[in-house]
């Protein structure tokens, strides 16, 4: 039985209608995945089926007695009071009432002032007449359930915890239907694993907007996609609804080129000559005219965008190694005793929950902030390009151009220049949206910005700090597909386990206490090898991955002569990359090329390949070495 009912709903913000003409039928206790590409409407049709918006055509239909609440996009930083009080205000007409009692609790608490006392038992006295307790013992559990600390200032929360208090709030009055925006946007792991367990146990409607497929694989029912201002609606979860579609768009493909084909054919008929003209049959003409127009109002797919990385040259064959470190801040430990090494071409995966220090970790690696303790060793060559999770490398009221372009009409790809306007078209920006502010770009759209700005930098390490956050499907996979064939190195801060997946060689993961642990592979890949006292709320208990059993040793520590060797490696690889790069900008100069000692320019090249050799032979002993020292327990 439908619940909400929406018919020929239109939409248009003065370009392409956005919804046009379009109906939809939400059913009691469906679970659906609404997706499209970034600016297609699923914020504006969210807001449509909450009543927060108007659409400029067509008619909402539910009940009166339904009750819908919103999770939005972007969650308000400013609100006042404390978390119980942004739950209460989610609810009814005792909001006001239970947030001074709770305020007279939290004072009382530290005080014995006879006159809040006083005070506190007329706001009791009144709740009680009212019947209001109830709604407070509603919002105590759903604060409790929601792993959240009521009297914690709301300003004070961090942008993933802020996000959950804002779902607490919607989740506090019994909701018929839940509409959530990107839900998962700034959660932590812990968190998505979390809050999928409650919206699968929840019995109400949900329809919901995400980048997250695991996460739509997990609870969408099914699948409604907009998709060139049409609604389609597939009633089956997300894995199924890829295999249809792709179906259906290539069933799409081959209906127009057929027509394509027949209407080339109509139009080289009717600019035949003036013996064709006189025999011309009046009804083909008509449906000439008729084809004509159908092929002029045909809406065709948007493009995919079209990304492209620009690598500097190589650095060092070592990024970044840390030995034994230690990192403090404001009295708390957040790293304890950790060691790495990240080499080149290696894509390593940071996860944690939030607040854990991976941002911290980050800026270790890179040299950005020095440890308590323990040393860290930066490689040579290494050039950086930063993708920072909070945006703030965007100026609101800058144009998009300019915040690529630095107020140039070109940017350099690959040594070549590119007009801006180009460059931004590869990344599906209209001509209309380059002139304009970046206040007026939906989330995605800031991303994919983002994203344009980093990849117009020649770099040979990436740092992506939540990359994914409100990209369409579309465009992550892509992004996933450049990130694998990048050749340079990868940091990655990520909460999106599929990406993770994909994308990644090796995940450090956060496990509590300070505690980092290094793993071989992707998110899942931790899953199994994870210590089974650290397993995610949510999930279920897997036994760790068993390590193959290496020989008994003798050996308790390395030699003295290993030692020494370990402690001059680096030194010598230094010496072998400076040597390497002397000889190379020698055998590259001018002066050097047009030398008539052939012998010496023989000699100079076989020099290059065995610093080559070297150099390579002198990391493998170094690993080693290093393997050996962890196992032996150095």
């Amino acid at each position: 039985m439908a619940i909400l009912s929406a018919h020929d709903i239109s939409m248009s913000f003065g370009g392409p209608a956005l919804l046009e003409n379009v109906s939809l039928q939400i059913e009691e206790g469906e679970r659906i995945g609404l997706l499209g590409r970034n600016g297609s409407g699923k914020s504006t049709l969210m807001r449509i089926i909450g009543g927060l918006v108007a659409p400029d055509g067509g008619r909402v239909v539910r009940d009166p007695r339904i009750k819908v609440a919103m999770l939005p996009q972007e969650v308000p930083d400013d609100v006042p009071g404390t978390v119980y009080d942004v739950v209460a205000s989610g609810g009814a007409e005792h909001s006001e009432g239970l947030k001074e009692y709770h305020d007279l609790t939290v004072k009382l608490a530290s005080s014995h002032d006879g006159t809040l006392l006083k005070r506190l038992e007329e706001v009791q006295h009144r709740l009680e007449a009212a019947g209001a307790w109830t709604w407070h013992q509603r919002i105590e559990r759903v604060i409790r359930e929601s792993s959240l600390d009521g009297d914690a200032p709301f300003g004070t929360l961090s942008a993933g915890m802020k996000r959950r208090a804002f779902l607490a709030r919607a989740l506090v009055n019994g909701p018929d239907i839940l509409l959530l925006d990107e839900p998962t946007n700034h959660l932590d792991i812990d968190s998505i694993l979390l809050l999928e367990e409650t919206l699968a146990r929840y019995g109400g409607t949900i329809v919901f907007v995400t980048h997250d497929r695991e996460f739509l694989k997990r609870l969408s029912t099914r699948i409604v996609e907009i998709d060139r201002g049409r609604l389609l609606s597939f009633s089956c979860g997300y894995a199924a609804y890829l295999e249809r579609r792709q179906a259906m768009l290539e069933a799409e493909e081959k209906e127009r080129g057929d027509f394509d084909r027949k209407l080339e054919k109509e139009e080289a008929w009717i600019r035949q000559g003036v013996k064709a003209r006189r025999t011309r049959n009046e009804g083909r003409v008509s449906a000439l005219m008729k084809m004509r127009e159908e092929r002029m109002l045909r809406r065709d797919q948007a493009g995919l965008a079209r990304i492209a990385l620009q690598e500097a040259e190589k650095s060092g064959r070592l990024v970044a190694d840390a030995r034994k470190i230690s990192f403090s801040y404001g009295g708390e430990e957040l790293i304890s005793n950790f060691s790495t090494t990240i080499m080149r071409g290696d894509k390593v995966g940071i996860i944690g929950p939030n607040g854990s220090g991976k941002t911290t970790l980050l800026k270790i690696l890179l040299g950005e902030l020095t440890p308590t303790q323990g040393t860290v060793r930066l490689g040579t060559r290494v050039r950086v390009a930063y993708f920072d999770q909070l945006r703030a490398q965007l100026d609101e009221n800058r144009s998009v151009k300019d915040s690529v372009a630095e107020g140039s009409d070109q940017v350099f790809v690959n040594g070549s220049p590119r007009h801006i306007t180009g460059y931004l078209k590869d990344f599906l920006f209209s001509r209309e949206q380059i002139s304009s502010p970046v206040r007026s770009l939906s989330g995605g759209e800031r991303n994919r910005l983002l994203l344009a700005r980093l990849f117009s930098m020649p770099s040979n390490v990436l740092v992506l700090d939540e990359p994914t956050n409100d990209l369409d499907a579309e465009t992550l996979e892509l992004l996933e597909a450049r990130l694998v064939e990048f050749s340079g190195t990868i940091l990655l801060v990520s909460h999106d386990r599929a990406f993770l997946n994909n994308v990644v060689t090796s995940t450090i993961a956060f496990l509590g206490k300070s505690r980092l642990l290094e793993f071989v592979g992707g998110y899942d890949d931790y899953l199994r090898q994870r210590p089974v006292a650290s397993e995610p709320a949510g999930t279920a208990r897997q036994e760790p991955r068993q390590k193959p059993a290496r020989p008994a040793r003798e050996k308790t520590r390395l030699s003295y002569k290993e030692a020494r060797e370990l402690e001059a490696l680096p030194g010598v690889i230094e010496g072998l990359e400076r040597e390497k790069e002397e000889l190379a900008a020698t055998l590259n100069s001018p002066e050097f090329q047009t030398l008539s000692d052939r012998g010496a320019i023989t000699e100079a090249s076989d020099r290059l390949d065995a610093l080559e050799r070297e150099i390579e032979s002198a990391y493998r002993r170094w690993e080693e070495l290093e393997d050996l020292s962890r196992r032996l327990g150095g």
